[in-house]
């Protein structure tokens, strides 16, 4: 197989599969994108990015010059002969693996995949997944032999949402192959479109576990940071005034406490410790890690409830404005967002809690969480606010404009500003600003 023959299927147009499916495209690369959403494929032929991790101009300009197909219809992809599966793999309620998602893709590839065509998974796994799930189903649907009729890959997906810079086409990619040559075929794909190039693994589970220890390892840190505004409030210090101090030192690594949600970082980490549990080995670090970031939208809310009680508010029939709902900044992205933590924990005080975002999706975080966002604009009286997540929108408001939002005749305008975005020297005297 050529360039000139290479037809790439991506399965699943969510924030890591548009834009691997248009950068592969832009590259004169022909393309299908395939989704069982038809709304999202509707969306994207329509010129529109749900996502906003491409832009309408992008996906309506490689649509328009063919590069790339969306489809939801089995029968559009099987002139593919290289598969890239970008589903999502969420956890359930119990927090173990949701492999729903990776066993639908695969049916959809055992259906459509023919002789010689390679299958690459992207979707974030614990080590031995891809192999152990994914390849038997892929047999029972195609009625192809594994390696001797079709090629398995594994190459991690490394997308930031929201980051305009760090893209698929500027991160250096992981990539593995089921044998020696699946290896180099693999390598050469993602070269055409990934600039820094690729490392090659030694195998598909060393790749798998790659991706999933750099998530955990970042979650890690940002719980040992969560920790200490933890102990650190008890003994009245701002959490990142230490920080800004500590981190003169060289080596000191740039780590903040927060909420951590998300597809990945809140999610992975279960994926890993789900396996050794398995094996007989339970985590200490990783799953207490876990555990206690999960914990900070509850953590967060009850400080907020003891502030106003210390700024002398009533709690029970109180308004407090929440800013942010997706699960990071300057995104749309809701998933997962623990956002939603802090606003249930402030309603059983009693509160009456207002939400603005200006990124997410109104219809979404209605669907997906019951809440109602309200324009910016429109939110007047309260008694506190909780700036929950940093968009650039946020960082940018006046002093002035922050103490519009309040009730006029306070005394204090409380402010629990958990991304530690507000300029202190700068905002009316009664004002008090708090930070996680």
């Amino acid at each position: 197989m050529n360039s000139s023959e290479l037809v790439i299927c991506v399965v699943g147009l969510g924030y890591v599969g548009i834009p691997m499916a248009v950068a592969f495209a832009e590259k004169g690369v022909k393309v299908i994108g395939f989704d069982i959403s038809k709304p999202k494929v509707d969306a994207y032929k329509n010129g529109e990015d749900p996502t906003q991790e491409v832009g309408s101009e992008r996906i309506t300009k490689v649509l328009s010059n063919n590069s790339l197909i969306v489809t939801s219809e089995l029968e559009e992809i099987r002139s593919a002969n290289f598969y890239i599966v970008a589903v999502p793999t969420p956890v359930n309620e119990d927090r173990s693996p949701d492999v729903r998602p990776v066993e639908g893709a695969s049916e959809v590839v055992g259906k459509v995949i023919s002789k010689g065509d390679y299958v690459v998974f992207e979707s974030t796994v614990y080590p031995g997944l891809t192999e152990e799930l994914c390849i038997p189903i892929i047999e029972k649907f195609s009625g192809l032999k594994y390696k001797e009729e079709w090629k398995l890959g594994y190459s991690p997906e490394r997308i930031n949402p929201g980051d305009k810079v760090h893209t698929f086409k500027t991160i250096k990619k992981i990539v593995s192959g089921c044998d020696a040559e699946s290896l180099d075929k693999i390598a050469k794909v993602y070269e055409m479109v990934v600039e820094p190039g690729v490392y090659r693994a030694t195998s598909i589970a060393v790749a798998e576990a790659a991706k999933v220890i750099e998530n955990s390892q970042r979650d890690i840190n940002i719980a040992f940071m969560n920790e200490l505004a933890m102990i650190f409030d008890k003994m009245g210090i701002d959490t990142n005034d230490v920080l800004d101090a500590a981190g003169t030192k060289w080596n000191f690594l740039p780590f903040h406490p927060g909420l951590v949600g998300g597809h990945c970082i809140g999610v992975d980490p279960y994926y890993l410790t789900y396996r050794a549990q398995n094996l007989g080995y339970t985590s200490l670090v990783i799953q207490n890690g876990r555990l206690l970031n999960d914990s900070m939208g509850a953590w967060i809310a009850t400080k907020t409830v003891k502030l106003m009680v210390q700024c002398g508010l009533v709690v029970k029939g109180a308004r407090v404005c929440v800013m942010g709902i997706t699960f990071k900044e300057n995104c749309s992205d809701t998933r997962n967002s623990k956002v939603h933590d802090i606003i249930n924990e402030l309603k059983e005080y009693g509160i009456d809690v207002v939400s603005c975002d200006p990124r997410a999706p109104p219809n979404e975080v209605k669907r997906f969480y019951g809440i109602t966002l309200t324009p910016f604009n429109e939110i007047r009286d309260c008694d506190a606010v909780v700036m929950a997540v940093a968009h650039k929108e946020y960082r940018a408001l006046t002093g002035s404009e922050l103490h519009a939002l309040f009730k006029q005749q306070n005394e204090k305008k409380l402010v629990y500003d958990v991304k530690a975005i507000i300029d202190r020297d700068s905002i009316p005297e009664d004002m008090v600003i708090k930070r996680l």
